[in-house]
């Protein structure tokens, strides 16, 4: 079975993007028609950075800090973070070769 993204939490949040590999986070919500076209791209990110990159998922409604933190006014956003800092940033659905090009530019 391949990797899943993780579901990042209020309190998990800083525990995960506080890592020196690049984490991917896409802020979704479940009523949101361009997140679902997203999800399924960042579920296959996720197993094809197993190891490289950490790809995770907000749903806005139910951790309203999070998303207030980051300003996110519209869905989907994905920020990428490296060492807890938001390093590259996309609103909006995009095609997958998008998202792999923002991964690949911080792994080092």
């Amino acid at each position: 079975m391949a990797n899943k993204a993780i579901e990042i939490t209020d309190a998990n949040f800083d525990e995960i993007v506080n890592s020196d590999t690049p984490v991917l986070v896409d802020f979704w919500a479940e009523w949101c028609g361009p997140c679902r076209m997203v999800g399924p791209i960042v579920e296959e990110l996720a197993g094809e950075y197993e190891g490289k990159a950490v790809i995770g998922k907000v749903d806005v409604d139910a951790n309203p800090q999070i998303s207030s933190k980051f300003g996110i006014r519209s869905i989907p956003t994905l920020l990428v973070f490296k060492n807890g800092e938001v390093v590259d940033k996309q609103v909006g659905a995009v095609p997958k070769n998008v998202l792999s090009q923002k991964l690949d530019a911080q792994i080092a």
